[in-house]
C-alpha cells in the first residue's frame, strides 16, 4: 500500500472524528447550561419538561439519539473508506433534523446550536468530497498497469 494514500485516509478519518468531538463537546456544554436555569431541575423533579411527560421510552429514545453521535467518534475512525463515508453523511444529516427539531430556548442555546449544526454540515460536506485514494481509475486513453 502507498503509505501517502494511507495518511490520507487516516487524515480525512481523524478528521472526522474530531467534528464529531466537537460536536459532542457543544451538545453536553449546551446541555450542562440548562441545569443552572431557573426552574429546570424543579420541573424535572416533577416528571415532566416543558409540559411534556418524562417516560422511560422517551429517556430510551433520548439515548438512542445521544447515542449516534458517541458511536460516530469511534466508527469514523474504524469504518473502511465507503461503509465510513455514508455513515457519516447520514449520521450527521439524521443529527441535524434532530437539532433543527429541538429548536432553542435562549442565546446560549442558539449559540452552540449554530456550532453544532456548522460540525455536521462540515462532516456532510467533507464525507460527500471524500475520495478513496486508493481507487483505481482509469481514463480513456490510460493503459491499466497490472
Amino acid at each position: 500500500m502507498n503509505l501517502q494514500k494511507q495518511i490520507l485516509t487516516m487524515a480525512m478519518k481523524a478528521k472526522l472524528s474530531t467534528l464529531w468531538m466537537f460536536y459532542l463537546f457543544n451538545t453536553i456544554f449546551r446541555d450542562i447550561h440548562e441545569f443552572v436555569e431557573p426552574g429546570f431541575i424543579e420541573q424535572v423533579m416533577t416528571g415532566t419538561f416543558n409540559g411534556i411527560q418524562i417516560t422511560e421510552n422517551l429517556l430510551l429514545f433520548g439515548g438512542f439519539v445521544a447515542s449516534v453521535p458517541i458511536s460516530m467518534v469511534l466508527l469514523s475512525r474504524l469504518l473502511p473508506y465507503g461503509a465510513n463515508r455514508w455513515a457519516n453523511i447520514i449520521a450527521a444529516a439524521i443529527t441535524f433534523a434532530f437539532e433543527i427539531n429541538n429548536g432553542t430556548t435562549d442565546l446560549d442555546d442558539t449559540l452552540h446550536m449554530i456550532m453544532e449544526m456548522a460540525a455536521l454540515l462540515f462532516i456532510i460536506w467533507s464525507a460527500w468530497w471524500w475520495r478513496n485514494p486508493f481507487s483505481k481509475q482509469h481514463g480513456i486513453g490510460q493503459e491499466v498497469s497490472s
